[in-house]
């Protein structure tokens, strides 16, 4: 019962926190934005067509403390826990095809240092793809967690255009796609 409290409150502060850029501190990295509307990143963003790209301090680092946040959503694994605002980094072992019903998302496997493997569903419709991902990348990451049998699956990688959910991101070479 204790674990299970442990395991909630540190999703609880996470999830009122909001994701934190590589450096530690509130989005202030490189930021790609997508299409349309408002943003819920701090760094200068294009509304027009499919992304833009702001140079600010803080790019090209990923995961400030990537063993707790390993921990964190080993906990919610082993608890099979979902909804829950998330943050860390992984290295890519595997490229997947879009998924094209509905929104579009870019899709591919992320294995973190712990060694436990996520799904990333990234919104192309929102947000910019990364072009030219390869097996071997490290990537960067702050979304949404939903457990699942094969380790779980991180979704809500971008801002939200309607404002109600915690904005998520992608960090990869030096860039933050959201």
């Amino acid at each position: 019962m204790k674990r299970a409290f442990s395991v909630i409150l540190i999703a609880a502060l996470v999830l009122f926190a909001g994701c934190q850029s590589g450096n530690g501190s509130a989005d202030t990295g490189s930021t790609i934005a997508g299409a349309g509307g408002g943003s819920n990143s701090s760094g200068p963003t294009d509304s027009g067509s499919n992304g833009s790209i702001d140079s600010g301090n803080g790019a090209g680092q990923i995961a400030p403390d990537s063993d707790k946040s390993d921990a964190t959503i080993g906990d919610l694994f082993a608890n099979q826990q979902s909804n829950v605002q998330v943050s860390g980094a992984g290295t890519v072992i595997r490229l997947l095809d879009d998924d094209n019903t509905g929104d579009r998302h870019q899709r591919f496997i992320l294995e973190l240092a712990s060694g436990q493997t996520l799904l990333v569903a990234h919104n192309i419709d929102i947000a910019p793809r990364l072009d030219g991902l390869a097996v071997g990348d490290e990537v960067g990451f702050c979304g949404e967690y939903i457990f699942s049998d094969q380790g779980g699956t991180i979704h809500w990688t971008h801002r939200d255009p309607s404002g109600k959910h915690v904005a998520g991101w992608l960090e990869w070479n030096g860039k933050k796609y959201q």
